[in-house]
């Protein structure tokens, strides 16, 4: 039997899986750590801290493995996803990183954006890059460093993207994926699948930055350096599969492949995505080439900046009591005991709505001065009201990039397949299917980009074929169907979550 081991960095985990050549999990492991956000909207990670979670993982999945009698030299491939890295990791010369990654969630971009909008032929950038203009993507934040940081700039050989680093700290080979070069926005062509040389030349950003050798999501970047042998315990030359953006990772996980299929990955934000060979910038939406048949296939996504984050910024400045009593009970989870109350309140929460906007906001809105925002409190509104409402809150922005996706999507699926943290929740996969309209499936193994990861590595090893790929190695589960009650109000209730931000953008703007 051959093996292989997926990973995937997040935002605030990294996790790792060794799977069969069928997909069964044999061993897994996880190691945490919080990005530094040391200003307000800022948000930035040294490399270091994810490659000693992914070595931590890899060496505990393959300590596990061994125990259970899986030989090194029979796993086959290693694959690591990662969280988008936004500007990627200023590297010198000698490779070593000269500043942290400004990774997606950093929003201090604005002055870049601005100078973007008005020196930029932005209709041309639209069609060549298929993305637009915001400081969620990396160009702008490279930017960014080229202002405030000149001496940064002066010596950076090359921006890598957090896999891409990493596997090169694992191969010495320097490569970067079509998903995570794509999702830099301006400076990537869509059409020609590569490194635009017009956009490069009208941002100021030196060609010589970006690494030339450009591979798809299943291709062995290299071999694994022997000086990693014995701290990880594979054998020296297992293949190092490039991987992708963990967000079209855990859609590939899902066994999407296919045009209309459509999947959300709820964790710390939200990612909503569909699969297409075409892609309209003026839509607001974010496109990438596929980790699978990236050649022809483009993931299209949008998506909410904060998403657990909201649910999590609320439990822990708000909830104290609730997490002093869910230690008395037997399963001591305050989520459920939170969700537990949230259930007792009607849809709608009773007039209380929430803008999670606790980050500025990606799709539709595209505004990195937007602000999170309760509407509606009265004396009669309880934590547990609030809560139901965060949770409505994100589901509307869920909601409201479908709604945007619609406009460049063939068509869509009749089913809705969520992923992450949030697939957890049965209160919340409920409200998600009254407020779409969608019935919602979760995967029932519950492992999402670090089992795409591990499906590419055996792609990449030729373990499985193209064809077994595509329908995904998980099972899918239905968890929730739309009731029409809930629907009618929950339709009413978007129609106020879609004005609310117009409405107050000049108060925020003020703020």
């Amino acid at each position: 039997m051959d093996y292989v081991i997926g990973v995937d960095i997040g935002t605030q985990s990294t996790k790792a899986i060794l799977v069969d050549q069928h997909g069964a999990i044999v061993a897994r492991h996880a190691s945490s750590y919080q990005p530094d956000t040391p200003r307000p909207l800022w948000a930035e990670q040294w490399p270091a801290v994810w490659f000693e979670a992914v070595t931590q993982c890899i060496a505990a999945c393959v300590r596990e493995a061994k125990a259970a009698g899986v030989a090194a030299d029979s796993i086959k491939a290693v694959c690591v996803s990662s969280l988008y890295g936004g500007s990627g990791i200023p590297v010198d010369s000698a490779m070593q990183p000269l500043y942290p990654c400004l990774i997606w969630m950093d929003r201090r971009a604005t002055g870049q954006v601005e100078w973007v909008r008005n020196h930029i032929d932005l209709e041309r950038l639209y069609t060549i890059t298929g993305n637009g203009v915001d400081s969620y993507y990396g160009y702008t934040k490279m930017l960014w460093l080229r202002d405030h940081e000149p001496d940064v700039w002066a010596h950076t050989r090359y921006f890598l993207p957090p896999n891409a680093y990493v596997i090169y700290m694992l191969t010495g080979e320097i490569a970067v994926d079509h998903s995570s070069a794509g999702n830099i926005g301006g400076i990537y062509d869509i059409a020609k699948r590569g490194w635009s040389d017009e956009a490069l030349d009208m941002l100021g950003i030196p060609a010589t930055m970006m690494p030339q050798r450009l591979v798809e999501s299943s291709e062995s970047v290299g071999g694994l350096l022997s000086r990693w042998v014995e701290p990880l315990g594979l054998a020296a030359g297992t293949a190092i599969v490039a991987g992708g953006v963990d967000a079209a990772v855990a859609t590939f996980a899902a066994g999407v492949s296919r045009a209309r299929q459509h999947v959300a990955m709820i964790g710390t934000s939200m990612c909503w995505g569909y699969i297409n060979q075409t892609v309209d910038a003026r839509h607001g939406l974010i496109s990438m080439p596929n980790v699978f048949n990236g050649h022809r296939d483009i993931y299209v996504f949008g998506g909410a900046m904060s998403a657990g984050a909201s649910v999590a910024w609320y439990r822990d400045q708000f909830c104290h009591a609730e997490i002093e009593a869910a230690r008395e009970t037997p399963h001591g989870d305050v989520h459920r005991l939170l969700e537990d109350n949230a259930a007792q309140v009607p849809a709608g929460a009773d007039g209380v709505m929430f803008l999670p906007y606790l980050m500025g906001e990606r799709s539709p809105v595209w505004d990195a001065k937007a602000s999170g925002a309760f509407v509606g409190l009265s004396l009669f509104h309880t934590r547990a009201h609030l809560y139901r409402a965060v949770l409505e809150g994100v589901s509307f922005a869920l909601k409201h990039n479908i709604e945007a996706g619609r406009k460049g999507a063939q068509s869509l699926d009749d089913k809705l397949i969520v992923v992450g943290g949030a697939a957890h929740s049965d209160l919340w996969m409920q409200i998600i299917a009254d407020v779409t309209g969608y019935p919602v499936y979760t995967i029932a193994q519950e492992v999402e980009a670090a089992m795409g990861a591990a499906l590419l590595a055996a792609l990449g090893a030729g373990l499985v074929s193209r064809e077994a790929a595509q329908g995904g190695w998980v099972t899918l589960i239905e968890r929730a169907q739309p009731d029409a009650a809930r629907m009618a109000v929950y339709e009413q209730r978007f129609g106020v979550y879609t004005d609310l931000y117009p409405a107050l953008k000049p108060v925020m703007h003020r703020l």
